[in-house]
């Protein structure tokens, strides 16, 4: 079955599936950041980072007003990068892969999938 959103692809990618099979415009999302320079991926990690952690800590309740006004602001000065090198939706899908699989950790798995195939908006990905 094809995966279409980034909550079923963080899923199958902790389960550490062997093969994985994703579609529509996630599949496409996929493939820029697997197709990433490693350069360009170590700071574009290292922005959604910031930025993910920027969005967990204003979506958490807190009573502290000062890291709820802050927190936005820092997210988003810093996922520019990210926003640079991997362009707005693609960055906004791997933050949601990332708040989906509860850790940063789910990009790298997913880098070290290898694409198979990729046919039209049909991506399938092989655990290396």
């Amino acid at each position: 079955m094809a995966i279409n959103n980034e909550k079923d692809l963080a899923e199958e990618i902790n389960n550490e599936r062997d093969t994985i099979e994703i579609e529509g415009d996630l599949a496409n999302k996929v493939v820029k950041i697997k197709a990433t320079g490693k350069v360009a991926w170590a700071i574009a990690f290292g922005a959604i980072g910031i930025a993910a952690g920027a969005a967990y800590i204003t979506l958490t309740p807190s009573p502290d007003p000062v890291t709820k006004g802050l927190a936005p602001a820092t997210g988003l000065a810093v996922g520019g990068a990210a926003v640079a090198i991997l362009g707005v939706s693609t960055t906004t899908a791997a933050i949601a892969l990332v708040r989906a699989a509860g850790s940063i950790s789910v990009l790298t798995k997913l880098r070290s999938y290898k694409v198979i195939s990729q046919r039209n908006d049909r991506v399938v990905l092989k655990r290396t």
